[in-house]
């Protein structure tokens, strides 16, 4: 990414301020968008350096690739144009952008004599690349109408061409495939009936399985956003979500949906997946990584089948994958040059591999270490440790490198040579140059204390702490281990002299100043295990310091207090009569909306709602609730009901109630109801919203039975079925 300020006067204080606001922040979108805007309305020319930041900075996204070369059409630059679209096309495989390409194929050589050679080149090249899109068709489309007035004539390259279009498109899953179908039958149908029927049963099959996974397809990219730039990840909720949906998305496709055979197909099919992915994602080193992986494995596969060419043809695409990234959006992250080294080592390649990691070390501004200690470990596997040794050598000439590099070097000749001699020299060697890293120090001591060479650590320990270059507080994790040390092998003369000389140090440091006793648990602690209890640890101070003091560099900070007496003391809420807090912007039906939030159903309607069917379920009829309960309001009930007779407390003659309601009846209101005999016709509103539902028969009935009703789930079901 340009990291140089764009020299672009923009003449107003809020395009100033997002100028301003991208130069501190470079993946700004919303500055990035109100100059954009900007920009759109402006001459090219000056324009320019603009967008040649913008796409710099967002290298993948087909939006604003679109956008730049549109400025550039409008002033009919056309060789940029030209220059702009090598730049993008192979790399950004965005519907819209090679939309773009082809609609300036179309405008631009139509006056050629080969115009027509050139646009059938245009098309097979853009379906060869974004034909899998699930919005392609239109390409699909715009292939067959500019290859239809070819077939007058009789051109049979031409008809060859035209049918085989139809027959790759009508097998490719995508939005509107069941119109390509049938233009493709009617095409059959007008040059030979019987060649048609003999086509459609050869390719039904494979059309009905392509139209099912369209929908399938459909389904699972459902809230995709394909617009959206690539940034560095932020953890943002909506980020994860798009994150998540991708991988859906490209685990679908690793499943075959079209139950296909061919190898070759579904690794197109699921590395388009993850091109798709990457417009979007393409900060993200993981992505990069299961894609090179994917490649890797298809290739693998495709050697055990014995197809060694395709397998080769993968195993370079995965190589490709990794050069990208480390070669554009992620060209300083580690992982993927450590993954892309261990790639090539697996192919015998090390000459690429030492490629790989010179290429990261000659970054100026990174903390080269781990990729010392990285290549270190190459060499040594590849090569021998004499290889290890050079690529050593370097590592400490390079002002940059940290003391992990002569660890890693050190223990590489103990474990692999087994020559502890040249270990200690380079161990000797890092302490001139580290003596005042206590971590360097600890890494020593920990090598000396593994030979068990109980002088050279006495030894070791006298030189640091007396040399002066440690100041007292990053010398106290020393001195513990020295107690430690002598605790473990020295006498009981040894151990307190060792004790008086850290106490006098650790005097110094005014967080241990008058805890001479909390000081004395150190001598007799072992792992876990202290000498006192909790509470009088923290009566002596021992706590207060673990607490006050740096954890990295104070000898207290291990002390483990009872969970159980630390809660005793503590109020705590009475957690029955809590429940969880999950605010949500929009309740969904089903929900348990409160002020502050949606929470769970109280119990006894939670286990109500486990009885009942999910709201989904219904489609429908529904009820005009506002005229049902005005329908109500104007019923006139009989003051006194019969007398119950039966058995059952109720007679027959209950239900001639209902014969003599008397209804009152609005007849200037639409969508009321007459009892029959009222001598008042039935009005009813057929309309899905206004609909009164109310079982009373009707003589119009037998008109109004042709329509079937809007929410029939009987039809619905049988559409399901059918397809």
């Amino acid at each position: 990414m340009a990291e140089e300020k764009m020299e672009v006067d923009w003449g107003n204080d809020k395009l100033q301020k997002a100028q301003k606001q991208i130069d501190d922040s470079p993946y700004d979108l919303e500055a990035w968008s109100l100059l954009i805007r900007e920009a759109q309305g402006k001459w090219i020319g000056e324009m320019r350096p603009f967008f040649e930041k913008l796409v710099l900075t967002f290298p993948s996204a087909g939006r604003y690739w679109k956008i730049y070369i549109e400025q550039e059409m409008k002033a009919r630059n056309f060789e940029k144009v030209e220059k702009l679209f090598q730049r993008c096309l192979m790399k950004v495989l965005n519907i819209d952008l090679w939309k773009l390409y082809l609609a300036y194929v179309k405008e631009t050589k139509s006056t050629l004599p080969t115009y027509k050679e050139k646009m059938a080149q245009a098309y097979d090249f853009a379906l060869e690349k974004i034909g899998m899109d699930i919005q392609s068709y239109s390409i699909w489309n715009d292939y067959v109408n500019f290859l239809t007035p070819n077939l007058h004539g009789y051109d049979k390259q031409a008809f060859f061409v035209y049918v085989k279009v139809y027959q790759r498109g009508v097998i490719n899953p995508m939005v509107n495939i069941e119109q390509l179908w049938k233009d493709y039958m009617n095409f059959e149908q007008n040059i030979n009936p019987i060649i048609a029927e003999k086509m459609a049963m050869e390719r039904s099959r494979d059309y009905m399985s392509a139209r099912r996974v369209a929908k399938e397809f459909e389904a699972v990219t459902r809230g995709l956003n394909r617009n959206s730039p690539s940034v560095p990840p932020t953890g943002h909720p909506e980020e994860l979500k798009q994150v998540d949906l991708w991988k859906k998305y490209i685990s679908w496709e690793k499943s075959n949906p079209l139950r296909t055979e061919d190898a070759t197909l579904i690794t197109r099919r699921v590395m388009f997946a993850f091109e798709q992915c990457l417009l979007c994602l393409g900060h993200h080193p993981d992505i990069w990584y299961e894609a090179a992986q994917f490649l890797e494995q298809s290739s693998k596969l495709l050697t055990e089948k014995g197809d060694v060419n395709a397998a080769k043809l993968f195993s370079d695409e995965a190589a490709a994958v990794y050069e990208r990234a480390t070669a554009s959006l992620l060209k300083k992250n580690m992982l993927l040059y450590f993954a892309y080294a261990d790639f090539e080592e697996g192919r015998l390649k090390y000459e690429k591999v030492h490629q790989i990691y010179n290429r990261y070390l000659d970054i100026t501004d990174v903390d080269p270490t781990l990729a010392y200690v990285q290549y270190m470990k190459f060499a040594r596997r590849a090569e021998g440790i004499k290889s290890a040794r050079t690529v050593f050598k370097r590592a400490r000439e390079d002002p940059r490198s940290r003391f992990h590099v002569f660890v890693a070097a050190a223990l590489m000749e103990y474990y692999c040579s087994k020559d502890k001699n040249i270990a200690f020299r380079i161990f000797e060697l890092g302490l001139k140059k580290f003596s005042d890293n206590p971590e360097y120090i600890l890494c020593y001591i920990d090598y000396l204390s593994h030979l068990n060479e109980d002088n050279n650590t006495r030894v070791l320990f006298e030189r640091v702490l007396s040399s002066g270059s440690l100041e007292p507080e990053k010398s106290v994790d020393i001195w513990n281990r020295f107690l430690e040390f002598e605790s473990n092998i020295g006498d009981l003369a040894s151990i307190v002299k060792v004790e008086k000389r850290r106490s006098a140090v650790l005097g110094q440091i005014k967080e241990f100043e008058g805890k001479e006793t909390a000081q004395l648990v150190d001598r007799y602690k072992f792992l876990d295990l202290y000498p006192c209890t909790p509470a009088e640890l923290r009566s002596i101070g021992y706590s207060e310091v673990a607490s006050t003091a740096v954890k990295s560099f104070h000898p207290l900070s291990s002390i483990i207090i009872d969970p159980e007496e630390e809660s005793s003391n503590m109020p705590r809420p009475d957690f029955t009569q809590m429940i969880p807090f999950k605010p949500k912007s929009q309740a969904i039906p089903g929900d348990h909306p409160v002020p502050g939030g949606v929470f769970p159903h109280p119990p006894a309607v939670a286990q109500l709602c486990t009885l009942l069917p999910p709201p989904g379920c219904f489609r429908g009829p529904f009820v005009a609730v506002d005229m049902l309960m005005d329908v109500f309001s104007k019923i006139q009930l009989p003051e006194t009901a019969p007398s119950p007779t039966a058995d059952n407390g109720c007679d027959t003659k209950l239900f001639d109630l209902a014969k003599s309601v008397h209804w009152i009846v609005d007849e200037g209101q639409e969508g009321t109801l007459s009892l029959p005999g009222s001598g008042t016709k039935r009005r009813r509103k057929l309309g899905t919203g206004d609909r009164l539902v109310v079982g009373i028969e009707d003589s119009e009935d037998d008109e109004l039975s042709g329509a079937p009703p809007v929410n029939d789930i009987y039809r619905q079901r049988q559409q399901k079925r059918v397809k």
